[in-house]
């Protein structure tokens, strides 16, 4: 069985992101990834696991998230409702113990594939809460004093959006790659994974406006890999053709569609502006 990532055909993984994974998992330390929304940096962990043939047990990390929920959760309130009914079950404690994702992913009889997505979305002591278990790869549960140890290291795979620093000590244990946007050229290979045979032309004047879009300066919410996969199924669905795309006189046409891109009103009404202003220019 492989333990080398080399992406997939459903993921375009450049050089130095394939080196990153790759480095984690010899290093046995967990890989943080950081990049803004739209790199797919979700993505990543579901492609590592397919690309190895791993399970994936995925931890979707909130504001409201403990770390002791990873480990596992003691439920009192279902043991007293069983001891009100007469339920046999109340005199074993373990019946109550409910399993957290790093269990699970401790447990697991093959290397698994852990994502702890968002980890910055939490309290910030969150990672810090992590580290002896990370580290150590076990962890006891007081209740049943019982000591839960990983069969195998799992390959783990730690998102960030950058909302909150995250603590000196938690970097440390950790291998950090930062996953830029994708240029050009890799986005047209990413685009041909989702609409492969697309038309040069189309593809030339769609990508041509999406980085002029993602340009202009005071924009809220850039538009992401995924918006402009969106964007493309459209214009295809609708027949758009490339020349429509823009004008032909000074480019500021806004996009047909372009509610695949833009995503409030302010970004569209800002959008607006710039080319009331740059038809303004044209005709003086």
């Amino acid at each position: 069985m492989s333990t080398r990532f080399e992406g997939t055909e459903t993921y375009v993984a450049t050089p130095d992101l394939m080196m990153a994974v790759n480095a984690a998992i010899t290093l046995g330390r967990p890989l943080l990834v950081k990049g803004e929304p739209g790199t797919g940096k979700t993505r990543l962990a579901e492609e590592i696991a397919a690309a190895l043939d791993r399970p994936l047990i995925a931890w979707h990390v909130k504001s409201t998230t403990k770390a002791q929920q990873g480990l596992y959760e003691y439920d009192a309130v279902a043991r007293l409702r069983d001891s009100q009914l007469g339920d046999p079950r109340v005199h074993q404690i373990e019946n109550y113990i409910v399993r957290g994702k790093l269990w699970e992913a401790f447990d697991s009889e093959l290397q698994p594939v852990l994502l702890i997505d968002e980890i910055d979305k939490a309290d910030i002591e969150f990672p810090n809460d992590l580290l002896l278990e990370l580290d150590r790869m076990e962890f006891h549960v007081y209740e049943t004093r019982q000591v839960v140890q990983a069969r195998t290291r799992p390959i783990i795979v730690i998102t960030s959006n950058n909302e909150k620093e995250l603590p000196d000590a938690f970097l440390r244990r950790c291998f950090f790659h930062y996953i830029r946007f994708p240029d050009r050229e890799t986005m047209a290979r990413i685009v041909e994974v989702h609409h492969p045979g697309l038309k040069q032309a189309l593809l030339r004047e769609a990508l041509e406006v999406f980085f002029e879009l993602r340009e202009v300066p005071g924009l809220k919410k850039k538009p992401t890999t995924s918006e402009l996969i969106d964007w493309l199924k459209l214009l295809l669905a609708e027949d758009i053709p490339p020349e429509a795309l823009r004008a032909k006189d000074d480019r500021a046409l806004i996009p047909p569609l372009h509610g695949a891109l833009l995503k409030n009103e302010q970004d569209v009404h800002l959008f607006e502006r710039l080319v009331f202003l740059n038809r303004r220019q044209g005709r003086g």
